[in-house]
């Protein structure tokens, strides 16, 4: 029986454990000048000591995938070299401690253009540095500015950075690249029809509001090597079809197993299953695993790999998911912000023998 600590193989790449660290936005690029969008020390701090802490990949926040695309000024980026070669210290420290270095590659859309988080998360507007956010069609976020709807020069546009960035990844010595379609940013608000009202081939029905993502998906698995495993993040339902208090229309759990079908068959490795973050009052329940069983209908329905997120905090949860085939890993966010240790804490929790860095072991192995 498989468990949290057994090696999941995605194509060519083993990750030695199923205890990932999930992509959280950390608002500490610079926001102007020549080194916008590029790593800092503090980055490099962040992800190598969750690689020391024995995590089984390592993935960076939400990367946009050009300037315009970034949520706040403070994103990291991949849109030029500069960006590029300051994440080459990062997978290699992360590799060496035989962790996967992975990438979250995404673009905000209408959710674009803000302060950081601890600085109220605010819209910022063109005149104090912000941008024209953009979308599939002209309805605004709360409180932020209505974005422009995207035509097909852009959206076209927006296709290719993708696969520009992807290309960077692999320069930069990622090994997976992940594609955020999630929590209500651009690919995510294509999809549900509570954002998309276009009347063109992008809008309308399942497929036209799926097209783009797929479009993504077919421009970076062109251009990512075969070798090398291609995600998906997704938010499995937007709340509010599911919410029998809610007479909005969003995209639901039903839709989610269909793309899933869609995108394993054109070379997606996992679904990373996430959901929420399109409209700012869902009514959302939650506790611990609150999103599993989004997971379990996905891998299940789909037949994919599919990862689970959300309040898992306990090891012997976490493990048991895994036992009982409801995710094939699990990504941590808050718990591996509170301790980067978890998975050697784990390890020894479960009973399981896992080695701490060499210059640790010594004391607390």
């Amino acid at each position: 029986m498989t468990s949290l600590f057994d090696p999941l193989m995605l194509r060519s790449v083993s990750v030695p454990n199923r205890g990932w660290l999930s992509p959280m936005c950390m608002y500490s690029s610079a926001a102007t000048g020549p080194t916008a969008g590029a790593v800092t020390d503090f980055h490099f701090a962040h992800l190598a000591a969750r690689a020391l802490g024995g995590v089984g990949l390592v993935m960076t926040e939400s990367t946009a995938v050009s300037a315009e695309g970034r949520i706040s000024l403070y994103d990291l980026g991949l849109w030029n070299d500069a960006q590029t070669e300051s994440y080459s210290r990062i997978t290699d420290f992360v590799l060496r401690q035989g962790s996967v270095p992975a990438v979250q590659l995404g673009h905000a859309g209408r959710k674009a253009s803000t302060a950081a988080q601890w600085d109220r998360g605010v819209h910022v507007g063109t005149d104090d540095g912000g941008w024209e956010a953009v979308g599939p069609s002209a309805v605004a976020y709360h409180g932020y500015a209505t974005p422009r709807a995207l035509d097909t020069t852009g959206i076209r546009a927006v296709t290719a950075e993708f696969a520009d960035a992807a290309k960077r990844a692999l320069v930069a010595g990622f090994k997976v690249v992940e594609i955020h379609a999630a929590h209500g940013y651009l690919l995510h608000q294509f999809m549900s029809p509570q954002t998309n009202r276009r009347a063109d081939e992008y809008g309308g029905s399942f497929e036209n509001r799926i097209r783009l993502a797929v479009e993504v998906v077919d421009a970076v698995r062109a251009v990512w090597p075969e070798r090398l495993p291609l995600l998906f993040r997704l938010s499995a339902t937007d709340w509010l079809t599911e919410n029998p208090e809610d007479d909005r229309t969003g995209w639901t759990v039903e839709e989610s197993v269909e793309l899933a079908r869609i995108l394993g068959q054109r070379g997606v490795d996992m679904i990373d299953v996430s959901s929420g973050g399109l409209v700012h009052n869902a009514k959302i329940s939650t506790g611990p695993g609150y999103q599993v069983p989004l997971s379990r209908a996905i891998g299940r329905g789909a037949g994919i790999p599919v990862s689970a997120v959300g309040l898992i905090t306990d090891p012997a949860h976490a493990d048991r998911l895994i036992r009982d085939g409801d995710a094939d890993a699990i990504f941590l966010g808050r718990e591996l912000l509170r301790n980067p240790n978890w998975i050697h804490h784990a390890a020894g929790t479960l009973g399981h023998l896992q080695d701490w860095p060499v210059q640790y072991g010594w004391a607390v192995g």
